[in-house]
């Protein structure tokens, strides 16, 4: 990635350069220019970190800096292609990364499977948000029957739940990311947080109180 920082960038609309709100009360995110691709380098050491950290949840710390670095790669060559009206720079990039890391569903699977064998740590994580898992879950607190219900869920589901869990994107933004209807989001995130909680002997996940109605 020190090639692409130092010679590459991001695109986006006509005023390439303006700034965009990821989050509420984040401030402004770097927006990637076509026509200074020498900026680019800014919405790397704004989002490298994030997505590095979400690529060891999904894969384990080996994987995470290959994925991370192919998600700004690819970023980077198919600038061109980015709809800010479709999405923002932080989501987009978190369904690069999101679809690189589909690629290796085989290997999610057995980490998963492997971390559940390490036996309890997972129910202690999942205490905190009233809308996620836990968005600070590391690789290794993902384990036990949480690991365990997690890779039963299918690929669309886990996608999501896990979106919703470790990036914190809301429905409408994992929606974008992946680039599916706003209801499959809903009906994704329902059954898994279902699952979920059933494999946990029926701890609720979530913690909302709606998890029926996503």
């Amino acid at each position: 990635m020190t090639a692409i920082r130092a010679t590459e960038r991001h695109p986006m609309t006509a005023d390439p350069l303006a700034a965009t709100p990821d989050r509420a009360g984040a401030g402004p995110a770097p927006r990637p220019s076509l026509h200074d691709p020498q900026r680019f380098g800014e919405v790397f050491d704004a989002h490298f970190a994030e997505i590095h950290r979400y690529a060891a949840n999904r894969l384990g710390p080996d994987a995470a800096p290959d994925i991370a670095s192919q998600t700004f790669l690819e970023a980077f060559r198919g600038r061109h292609r980015y709809d800010p009206a479709r999405a923002n720079v932080r989501t987009w990039l978190y369904g690069i990364a999101t679809n690189l890391i589909g690629k290796h569903r085989r290997g999610e699977v057995r980490a998963l499977r492997a971390r559940e064998r390490m036996g309890p740590g997972l129910v202690r994580a999942i205490e905190g948000h009233a809308d996620v898992i836990d968005s600070r879950v590391s690789a290794q607190g993902l384990r036990g029957r949480l690991a365990g219900a997690i890779a039963g869920l299918s690929k669309g589901e886990r996608d999501v739940l896990l979106l919703v869990a470790l990036a914190e994107l809301s429905h409408e933004e994992v929606a974008a990311a992946l680039g599916v209807p706003y209801g499959t989001v809903g009906s994704r995130l329902s059954r898994a947080r279902k699952k979920v909680r059933e494999a946990l002997g029926g701890t609720n996940p979530m913690r909302d109180g709606e998890d029926d109605h996503g």
